[in-house]
């Protein structure tokens, strides 16, 4: 599956579980590890892992099968590591304390 059509289904599959402020940052150039970032906020703990729980499943049914998810545990921070697309899901204080949207933005620089 293409980067962009794995993006669509992330995509697809956070706003279906009503995950908030849903933002798509591409850094390629900026990272050799992947070529986009996802990243949404859930309401609690448990809403934080149902989201990401969604992407596992709708990737899992297109037949691309995560690399790794870290965090379910907590639910603080989950990522789900689809290799083109890294999906970050977070608790809003989490991600206001990260702001990974500064650190991978458009403002944020270039690969050496």
């Amino acid at each position: 599956m293409q980067a962009e059509q794995l993006l669509k289904l992330v995509e697809k599959a956070l706003e279906g579980n009503k995950a908030r402020d849903l933002t798509v940052l591409d850094v390629r150039g900026k990272s050799s590890v992947t070529d986009y970032m996802v990243i949404a906020s859930g309401s609690s703990n448990r809403h934080v892992r149902a989201s990401a729980e969604s992407v596992v499943v709708a990737a899992k049914a297109a037949g691309e099968i995560p690399l790794g998810v870290e965090g379910a545990d907590a639910g603080e921070w989950v990522l789900v590591d689809l290799g083109d697309v890294v999906v970050h899901v977070m608790q809003p204080a989490t991600r206001a304390f990260y702001d990974l949207e500064r650190l991978w933005g458009p403002d944020a620089a270039a690969e050496a």
